[in-house]
Order: structure tokens, then sequence, then C-alpha cells
């Protein structure tokens, strides 16, 4: 279904679309099928210039079939000059070429003067160093970035960096100004994708705790902010991500009781949620096989399917 989605996208065009799907056909699609698919996502980012969507086909080729395209890919972002050379600072960092990434960073802060274009070079380098888990440095330069979007007086990009400078102070080791700085941040961001990253950030602090309660709680507030976006897909892997360490746990309750709020706020996914909580009370003891697999077969969505094999470790 997703495959045909994208090569209408792609013959009509749709950049949004095809940005929205690709991702969604990684895990599903053969080899063949994603082999095709690439060419024709590449030949489309080529003849619409979008450096972004041609920077992701590359790194896919690379992740899922060892082509390499860097070359190529290095001689357009250098024509499309500051918005490419970011692309290409991000995809060396994808790569697993941090160094060339904060090379490149680097000659841009010695090129750069607008504040703006500044603080998206300073973001960039912090995502590089938090990667490498410096977290101090990564500090520092998000700190550069919040004060070159603010002379610029950017706020979306300003609260933007302000969210990961919380979320790097916790990664820093300080929960608690980590908590602070992001509840002082709570009632400033509108609500949308930036609130739902707040909530995440929150999850995350939660999941380290081991307060999982709070943590779910968390993860249903960034799926209500992201809902219609997206980044509805990233809050719904936190979800997954919190629900597959409670498996990990046998926190089997924490989960079938949780469930049903999730159903009563996303019902367009309400058999997947319910799949879920079957899963939780059969490993439970609640329930037996026949009552999950009964939900299971009424779940649509082959990713969500596999979404829920891979909850029950296959044993379903």
């Amino acid at each position: 279904m997703e495959i045909e989605e994208i090569k209408k996208a792609i013959e009509s065009e749709n950049i949004e679309k095809v940005r929205e799907i690709l991702p969604k056909i990684i895990d599903s699609a053969t080899d063949e099928e994603l082999k095709e698919i690439l060419e024709m996502v590449e030949e489309l980012a080529k003849k619409t210039n979008n450096i972004d969507l041609y920077k992701n086909v590359v790194y896919y080729y690379a992740e899922f079939f060892g082509i390499d395209k860097i070359t190529e890919f290095e001689e357009l972002a250098k024509k499309a000059g500051f918005e490419g050379l970011l692309q290409l600072a991000d995809l060396y960092a994808l790569l697993g070429f941090p160094e060339k990434a904060l090379e490149v960073y680097r000659d841009l802060t010695k090129e750069i003067e607008d504040p703006e274009k500044l603080g998206e070079v300073y973001y960039g380098m912090a995502t590089v160093h938090e990667e490498l888990q410096e977290y101090e440095k990564a500090l520092e330069l998000m700190k550069k970035a919040i004060e070159e979007f603010r002379k610029a007086n950017n706020k979306e990009k300003m609260l933007q960096a302000e969210i990961y400078e919380a979320y790097l102070t916790f990664e820093a080791g300080d929960k608690v100004m980590a908590k602070e700085k992001l509840a002082r941040l709570l009632p400033e961001t509108p609500s949308g994708e930036l609130k739902a990253q707040i909530h995440l950030a929150f999850e995350e602090i939660f999941e380290d705790e081991e307060n999982y309660e709070a943590a779910i709680q968390e993860c249903l507030y960034a799926m209500l902010e992201a809902k219609g976006s997206d980044f509805f897909e990233v809050a719904f892997d936190g979800l997954i991500d919190v629900i597959w360490q409670l498996m990990l746990e046998d926190e089997f309750e924490e989960i079938y009781n949780n469930m049903p709020m999730f159903k009563a706020a996303f019902p367009e996914l309400g058999d997947f949620f319910e799949g879920v909580r079957r899963i939780a009370l059969y490993k439970d003891g609640k329930i037996g096989r026949e009552e999950v697999s009964e939900i299971i077969l009424k779940v649509k969505d082959e990713r969500l399917v596999s979404l829920l094999e891979f909850l029950g470790e296959a044993e379903l």
C-alpha cells in the first residue's frame, strides 16, 4: 500500500508526501522494492534540487546497500551554498564521520556573520558533540546557538535550542536542573511539535528514573501535541520504547492498565493499542493466546502488525 502511495507522490512531485512515507517503507519493503524507490526518489531530488531529500537518499543507500554516493552529494552540496553545507555536515554525522561534520561546521563559523545562520551552525555542532557523548561541549555550543537566535530575534529557533539545552542538561547528569528548565519552557511554548519535544524530554528523564507511570503519561501528551505532524512518529516511537522496556522488566500491569487511555485518545489506532493491552495480559497469564491473535487480525497496517509481533517477541 505504502509502496504504491510513495510512487504516486514521486510522480506528482509531492516532496512533503515523499518525505513522510519514505522512512515508513524502510523496514517493510523488500531490498528490491527499496532500491527501486530510492532510485526514483534520487531522480526526483535531483530534478527539484532538493538537497535535504537527496541527503536522505544517500544515507539510505549507504546504510542498507553499502552504496557510496557521498562524493556526488559533496559536489552538489558545495554548489548549494550555506544550506547545502549544513546538509553535508549532517550527512557526515549520520554516516559516522563526526570529525568531518565538525570540520564543515568550523569552516562555516569563520565565514558566516548572519546570527541566525551562525545559530544553526552552533546547533549542528552541538548535536555532533552530543553523539560523541561530550555533553559539556554540546551545552556550551547550544548556549551559543541560543544567543545567536536571540540576536536574530528568531523566537521559534531560540525556543527549539532552549528545549535542546534542557535535554542536554539531563544528559550531562543534572536531572533536577533539566526538569526546572523544561518546566519553565512549557508554559512559554505554543501547542504543537515544540511542546511535544518538551514532553518527550520529560519522558526520557522519567524513564531514566524508572518512573514508568509518568513516562507513559508524557508519551500521551507528546503524541497529542504532535498529532497531524511529522513529529507524531517520533512521539509514537517514544511510547513503543517505554512499552518494550516494561515488557523486558515484566511490568505487564503498567502496560495493560494504561493502554485504554491511548485507545480513547487515538481511536484510529484503537485496535493496535488493544493488541498491546492483550499481549501484556497474555504475558501476565490473564488471557489466552487466541484472544491476542483475534485482535491482531483486525490490525490492517503491516507496520503496526510487525510492531505487535516485536512486542510479543514473535510468540504469537
